[in-house]
């Protein structure tokens, strides 16, 4: 989230789209209703289903599955068609008056520099016109024809009302009321909080479906201001905190690229994150790049990352693919070109797509540890359940290792919600059982690597016997250790400018300006620096005081970066440094420094008059209309069919799916067409039940005791199916049979002038758990995923449904 769940209780409009708030988030919802109560906001919901979050919506819009993007580049159509954009704002504060390289272009579905061979693009196209200092051309008139906004009006044209209804499904009228009431948040005293989770994720173009977004806030002047921004709703209580440390595999701590192959030395690593800013006297934050990597190297390898050796950059894995996601992982498991599999706190057999090809994959192992407090389809995958899991166990060589962890409510630690707040937590009881906690499994994990290490030798055993481990019981670091790694300190003392030391050696760090690059600082993630601090836990902290009541409460837990509750506050105030909106000021300029309620998303002193625009870490010091090299599949989003569809795609026949999207050959063949499995699936989450680990709780299991999937009543009557009938949804890749609930809430939509069925899956029943037996939802989901993440393309595949006999007991 840009912004703070309390601060959705300032905006004028409240979109919620690519999520279902209310029965996902129950508790954040409350701002929502607490906007419209308190401050007269609107409620907008786009979602196939009629949910609970559109119960109470002023306007809701059906849509299909899979087509956000055609929804809203015809919004972006009709804010420029309208004039509708907030203009100072977009001039100042975007990059829409930047001159793109002659030779760009967009034809067919195809943006220029497309390879086919290889489903990528050469990117050399697809950036600014430089002058001869390589500051980007920029023509504040909007009259260039290469600049930004002018290229934006071109590819957004073909995106007109009827396009968008004929794609969308979604009636034109109710269209062009949710484009009004979007249209009136560019005011400058008004805004608009965009809600999406992962029913815009969930994509083979997710990424682009988010930054679509983006790019409407930006036209509407609301990022950085209060009742504004792009607010991701994390589904688990730590998943934000998940993508920080680095558990992504082409990451590191802090939103640090992995090294590539061809990233050899430290130099050639840093020539392509060090980035120059692209405009005169702008600030580019990854200009400290190297203070944050070298800092993670101090705190990773101690004494041993020395400047002779690069900060031991040798040690770090280089990456030789575009990661080792989910579906790449699995997709070697299933070749046999894996080995072992450590599996820590989730339940693959249930998240992961195609279940079938996952039950196979890990029975080419030849050992799974499972890491879980609770028994999991993973651990158990191996079982004979009849139909939900028709395993062969006597085939199966895989040797399985569960190891029962501790809940959180069982051990100290923090957790980072969707505000980006790390809030720590208490130990409330003890584990039941041999129940450990992780980080105890996992130091004795290490130790026993080390010591095998250490006694056989190895091929390359330095990253292992010099990682550092200087906790006061090793065996068992304390929580508060960690953090204190997280945070960062001082290895020597730190002067400034004049020689006066301004911290000890040994001292914690305040924040992450301390970090320097010359191996006098460690910080295990330089975002995380100044959450514990020579002051203390700051994550522990609970005044909930609130200036003005504005949804700041900064001395509540601590936020990242900086304590900052907004980020990019520096565009909440004009060029000149006064508010946008004087109601709700969040920062604004006193004559000599930056001063607010907020921590300003810039350094505090510099005048407004120098120039240097808010958005610090691009290069440009402004937002992105026009991405340049940073997306996949092209620097504007554009309309592309998911993966399973049922119909062509109107805009260019040929380029049906993202192009740039991986594709593993054997995936590629389990796609079903729409002649054979003619309607739409989406999955989500249901208020009852919590992913796959509440039907283990009986209250869980009694309120949802069993698998569903909800069907409208157009189609029920079609096909015979009664309340609560049982039906056989089948897709390519697998069957379930369950049963079915009829409702209004889905009607058919008619696209490109046919009736489209959609068809709601929940995610959460399994063979495990006190609830009835399951077959768990991706037994149907393809194996495909976005091209920027790889997360899997839940959101949007093909199935048919039948009515079908109560299964034999």
């Amino acid at each position: 989230m840009t912004n703070t769940w309390q601060d959705i209780k300032n905006a004028n409009v409240v979109l919620v789209m690519g999520g279902n708030a209310a029965e996902a988030h129950p508790c954040g919802f409350k701002w929502v209703i607490e906007a419209k109560i308190e401050n007269g906001a609107k409620l907008v919901v786009v979602d196939p289903r009629f949910t609970r979050t559109a119960s109470v919506a002023d306007l809701y819009v059906p849509i299909r599955p899979g087509t956000d993007i055609a929804f809203l580049s015809g919004v972006i159509r009709y804010l420029l068609e309208k004039n509708a954009i907030q203009h100072d704002y977009v001039r100042a504060y975007t990059n829409a008056g930047l001159i793109v390289k002659q030779g760009f272009g967009f034809e067919d579905g195809l943006f220029t520099g497309y390879k086919e061979d290889t489903r990528s693009y050469d990117k050399s196209s697809w950036d600014y016109e430089l002058d001869e200092q390589g500051y980007a051309k920029i023509d504040d008139t909007w009259q260039h024809p290469r600049c930004v906004m002018n290229l934006l009006r071109k590819h957004v044209d073909r995106y007109t009302p009827e396009m968008v209804s004929r794609i969308c499904g979604t009636p034109q009228d109710k269209y062009l009321q949710v484009c009004e009431l979007l249209a009136s948040t560019a005011a400058p005293d008004k805004a608009m909080a965009s809600l999406f989770a992962l029913g815009w994720t969930q994509h083979s173009v997710g990424a682009q479906n988010i930054r679509n977004m983006a790019m409407v806030q930006l036209l509407l002047g609301n990022i950085g201001v209060a009742g504004g921004g792009m607010n991701a709703l994390r589904g688990h209580s730590n998943i934000q905190g998940l993508t920080d440390v680095g558990l992504l595999s082409a990451e590191m701590p802090g939103y640090l690229g992995l090294p590539l192959d061809s990233e050899p030395t430290l130099e050639q690593y840093m020539r392509t994150r060090l980035f120059k800013p692209l405009r005169p006297g702008q600030t580019s934050y990854w200009q400290n790049y190297r203070k944050f990597f070298v800092s993670f190297q101090k705190a990773i390898y101690g004494d041993a990352a020395r400047s002779d050796n690069d900060w031991a950059y040798d040690w770090l894995p280089k990456l030789d693919n575009d990661g080792y996601d989910i579906l790449r992982a699995f997709e070697m498991m299933a070749n046999g070109q894996m080995n072992g599999y450590i599996c820590q706190g989730f339940n693959p057999m249930q998240a992961f797509p195609d279940r079938g090809k996952n039950r196979k994959a890990l029975g080419k192992l030849k050992f799974l540890v499972v890491m879980d407090p609770l028994d999991t389809e993973t651990s158990r995958f191996w079982e004979n359940f009849g139909p939900q899991n028709p395993s062969d166990p006597a085939s199966i060589q895989t040797e399985v290792f569960q190891l029962p962890t501790t809940c959180f409510a069982e051990e100290n630690g923090s957790l980072v919600n969707s505000s980006r707040w790390l809030q720590w937590h208490w130990k409330a009881a003890d584990a039941p059982g041999e129940a450990r906690t992780d980080i105890w499994i996992m130091s004795g994990i290490f130790h026993r690597m080390r010591d095998r290490y250490r006694k056989d030798g190895g091929a390359f055993p330095d990253p292992i016997l010099n990682l550092t481990w200087n906790y006061t019981n090793p065996t068992d670091p304390d929580p508060e250790e960690l953090a204190k790694d997280m945070n960062g300190r001082a290895l020597a003392d730190l002067k400034n400018e004049t020689g006066a030391v301004t911290v000890r050696a040994g001292q914690l760090l305040d924040g992450f300006a301390e970090l320097r690059d010359d191996g006098t600082t460690s910080s295990g993630c330089w975002i995380f620096s100044g959450c514990y601090t020579e002051k203390g836990n700051q994550m522990a902290r609970r005044d909930a005081t609130d200036p003005r009541e504005q949804g700041i409460a900064p001395n509540w837990a601590w936020a990242w970066p900086a304590n900052r509750r907004i980020l990019y506050n520096r565009a909440s105030a004009d060029i000149a440094g006064r508010p946008w909106n004087p109601s709700k000021p969040v920062i604004e300029w006193n004559g000599s420094q930056w001063v607010g309620i907020d921590v300003p998303d810039y350094a505090p002193t510099t005048k407004p008059s120098d120039a240097v625009g808010p958005f610090i870490m691009n290069a440009e010091g402004v937002g992105r209309l026009f991405a340049r090299d940073q997306m996949a599949e092209g620097p504007f989003p554009e309309h592309y069919e998911p993966f399973e569809s049922p119909v062509p795609n109107v805009l260019h026949p040929k380029v049906q799916s993202n192009p740039a999207a991986r594709v593993f050959a054997n995936d590629r063949v389990a796609f079903g067409n729409a002649r054979d499995f003619p309607y739409v699936a989406t999955t989500y989450r249901l208020t009852e039940q919590f992913h796959f680990w509440t039907k283990h709780a009986l209250i869980n299991a009694i309120l949802q005791p069993e698998e569903f999937i909800e069907i409208g009543e157009v189609l029920a009557k079609e096909k015979g199916i009664e309340q609560g009938g049982w039906v056989r949804v089948s897709s390519k890749r697998g069957v379930i049979v369950c049963k079915a609930y009829v409702t209004k809430r889905i009607r058919p939509l008619m696209v490109d002038g046919n009736p489209t069925h959609v068809i709601g899956v929940p995610i959460h029943w399994g063979f495990t758990g006190q609830a009835r037996k399951g077959y768990g939802a991706n037994t149907l989901t393809p194996s495909v995923g976005d091209a920027n993440t790889q997360t899997p393309e839940f959101k949007a595949f093909l199935v048919n449904v039948e009515k079908a006999s109560a299964p034999v007991a």
